[in-house]
């Protein structure tokens, strides 16, 4: 199915079951330890030995020796893969770094060898006894120093943008701001660890693994192992966690291919927590520069956003000034981006990438403007709103309710009772301030395919390579389809993340819920055409409720359709240019409350709240689960989250869950989340768009600037510990 011109009414729009605040229809099984993750796939490998990934002990250099006698001697050893013995590999188009590494070692951590034994003890016991010796080289682990040295990437990645004459603009401004800003590096630290079970029935690879795209994951693998693509199988039913660190071919995967075929048995291979965050990929650290100049009423007049960040060779940017190329009008624009090449591990996608480490500088820019300017922050922002893309204003947003989310907010918030004057708000030892936030995320359409079943017994099967990496794609798929063909919700069974069905969007950039649907969509309009005919009735007036199908005064039961056999319906949903002709994207402010001890600069978060445009919400009651983890990833990112970079041996100090800190139940407050109640027909049949990512777009800079209001105290380096906020803490009585 083609998606050409804008979506007018379908059956999605009568909202019997899609839109309801729906429970995930894999709860029970998730809640009861009963799911099957990857690396608990007995069933499909019941005799599996047991892999450990060695990891590197240098950043850079070469391996001239690795030693594996004692290894191989160890008590239960059945296989030592290396470099030495992997024969030849390719490099996944996903990939930056190769996931074997050696003899050249290109970061901390790379996977060097798998120890294969049976059982995981004596795996990681052998695995002690490798002897490596290094050439150890000098590398490049420190942002700030390489920032001179970074060079414009590739077009392919629209490093620069222009509109107007920035510099004459910004000159001639009556009010300028010029400040730079700082993100450290930053980690997925999702609960499930990477894991795969791999399983080769002759020259055949089966691979249980934990993956959120996996047609990307099989075509990877086959590339790497210089297979056919059809000799690859993936499947990742349930996914413990992902946040975009497990959108690529991770190590594991390879490493447990490789050992299942040297052991002549299934393998299965966890990357063990210690070595993950070196090992895989992380949201790289920025440096940004933002200057912005307004008349006194505060209109933007000029707007320049330039980004550096680091990456391995072949690496891509941080795409941190994306978002200022859309949130705010003004005439004369300008934003850069500039990569350093770094030999830390590679850095990639994290919930959000460009949009989440961008409004963490520009939204903290914006209330610095806003005070020089003597202006409330909403105001500001509100004064500031554009129907058009303001780089090319002859494209309109297909839709755009920034200000809305802006006013609402503000009102349930009580925005009115904040005090525009730092420092001045205190309840005994706190002082209490107030922040706010834009959100923005752009909206992306992926095509996306499924087939649908309708059995015997009347069930409706959806079937395709979709994921669920907790984000309720189970439920949303399920909805779409009891709804499409007219049947309750407990009728549907929805089998997903597995390569032998169509291919799907994945579970990426907030694609997913919009994409996926919309794909389901497709195949039960082709499921519903097959059904009418099947039943002599008219497909093009066919009406499919309550589990009867209706056309021409004439009402017949579903499962009449099937009763000789199942009816099968497959599509893909594809694109037009609609998405060239409208920028698409999502919308929304968050505002905090936080207070701030006085005595000892301790932040608490106290009130949080989220308002969303985001298109027709499909599930609220999953959606919202999806911003208030969102809201705590963000919290996150603003008072604790940093990745510390050893800029001696080039690795990242802080590399498991111990020393990488990240927001606990006690960190976080309360939580409001506010849907508009909105539809784009430009997006899909669905009229949906995402939500899962703009949930943390903006909410660390509203931390941050709720910080700043009740101390005085500035931050422009994330992030805000008690280091940088008690040397510039209010005098105490």
């Amino acid at each position: 199915m083609k998606f050409t011109t804008p979506a007018t009414t379908n059956p999605i729009d009568r909202l019997k079951v899609v839109g309801k605040p729906t429970d995930r229809i894999d709860g029970p099984l998730k809640t009861t330890g009963t799911a099957p993750y990857a690396y608990e796939q007995h069933k499909a490998a019941p005799n599996a030995a047991y892999g450990y990934v060695v990891g590197s002990s240098i950043a850079k250099g070469r391996i001239t020796k690795i030693d594996t006698a004692a290894a191989k001697a160890a008590p239960g050893v059945l296989a030592i893969v290396t470099y030495e013995n992997a024969g030849k590999l390719g490099k996944g188009d996903k990939n930056v770094a190769h996931l074997l590494g050696g003899p050249e070692i290109q970061h901390y951590h790379q996977a060097i060898a798998v120890v294969v034994a049976e059982t995981f003890e004596q795996a990681r016991a052998a695995a002690s006894l490798l002897k490596v010796d290094y050439a150890k080289i000098n590398g490049v682990y420190d942002l700030e120093a390489a920032k001179n040295a970074a060079k414009k990437p590739g077009e392919s990645e629209k490093p620069d943008s222009k509109a107007g004459d920035f510099e004459s603009g910004y000159a001639n401004a009556p009010v300028k701001l010029d400040a730079t800003y700082t993100t450290p590096d930053q980690s997925h630290a999702m609960m499930e660890p990477h894991a795969s079970i791999a399983v080769w029935n002759g020259d055949k690879l089966t691979l249980y693994t934990s993956n959120q795209m996996i047609n990307w994951g099989k075509k990877d693998l086959a590339k790497t192992l210089g297979i056919p693509e059809e000799n690859v199988r993936l499947v990742s039913p349930y996914v413990g966690g992902g946040f975009g660190g497990k959108l690529f071919l991770r190590s594991e995967a390879l490493m447990a291919a490789l050992g299942a075929k040297a052991a002549g048995r299934p393998v299965k291979v966890t990357l063990q927590r210690a070595i993950i965050i070196n090992n895989t990929t992380h949201r790289p650290a920025t440096i940004q520069r933002i200057r912005i100049g307004a008349t006194r009423e505060g209109r933007i007049t000029a707007i320049a956003h330039e980004s550096w960040s680091g990456d391995l060779p072949e690496g891509q940017p941080e795409a941190a000034v994306q978002q200022t190329r859309l949130l705010y009008a003004g005439q004369d624009r300008l934003t850069r981006m500039r990569l350093a090449t770094l030999d830390l591990p590679e850095g990639n996608s994290m919930r959000a990438p460009g949009e989440a480490p961008g409004l963490m500088a520009l939204e903290i820019a914006m209330d610095e403007l806003a005070e020089k300017l003597k202006m409330d922050p909403v105001m500001l922002r509100i004064v500031n709103d554009t129907t058009v893309d303001p780089e090319k204003r002859e494209r309109k947003f297909s839709q755009r309710r920034f200000v809305d989310t802006l006013r609402l907010g503000a009102e349930r918030f009580g925005w009115n009772k904040r005090n525009a004057t730092p420092g001045k708000v205190r309840e005994g030892q706190w002082l209490i301030g107030m922040g706010m936030a834009s959100a923005f995320r752009n909206n992306i359409n992926t095509p996306s395919a499924a087939r649908v079943r309708l059995g015997r017994d009347g069930r409706v099967t959806v079937e395709t390579d979709m994921t669920d990496i907790g984000t309720g794609s189970y439920t949303i798929i399920a909805q779409t389809a009891a709804e499409m063909m007219g049947v309750p919700l407990e009728r549907v069974d929805v089998r997903l993340g597995d390569s032998a069905y169509p291919v799907s969007s994945g579970s990426g950039g907030q694609w997913g819920g919009n994409s996926s649907t919309a794909g389901v969509y497709a195949a039960c309009v082709k499921l519903r055409e097959n059904v009418a005919n099947k039943l002599g009735l008219d497909p093009t007036n066919a009406d499919f409720s309550d589990g009867k199908v209706s056309a021409g005064g004439k009402s017949v039961a579903l499962e009449q359709a099937s009763r000789d056999g199942d009816v099968i319906g497959e599509d893909k949903m594809e694109y037009g240019d609609l998405d060239k002709k409208f920028q698409q994207s999502t919308f929304g402010a968050h505002f905090v409350e936080v207070a701030v001890d006085a005595y000892t600069a301790e932040i608490r978060v106290r009130r949080m709240l989220a308002v969303c445009a985001s298109g027709r919400i499909l599930n609220p009651k999953s959606a919202r689960s999806q911003v208030i983890g969102a809201m705590t990833m963000g919290t996150g990112a603003a008072l604790m989250e940093e990745l510390v970079v050893d800029k001696r041996v080039g690795f990242f100090v802080n590399h498991d869950l111990a020393g990488y800190e990240v927001p606990v139940h006690a960190d976080i407050p309360h939580q409001e989340v506010i849907f508009l109640d909105e539809t784009d027909p430009m997006a899909s049949p669905m009229k949906a768009k995402g939500v899962g990512e703009l949930g943390i777009c903006g909410v660390a800079a509203a931390v941050a600037n709720a910080i700043y209001n009740a101390t005085g105290v500035r931050v422009r380096d994330y992030p805000v510990t008690l280091d940088k906020l008690l040397p510039k803490m209010p005098q105490t009585a």
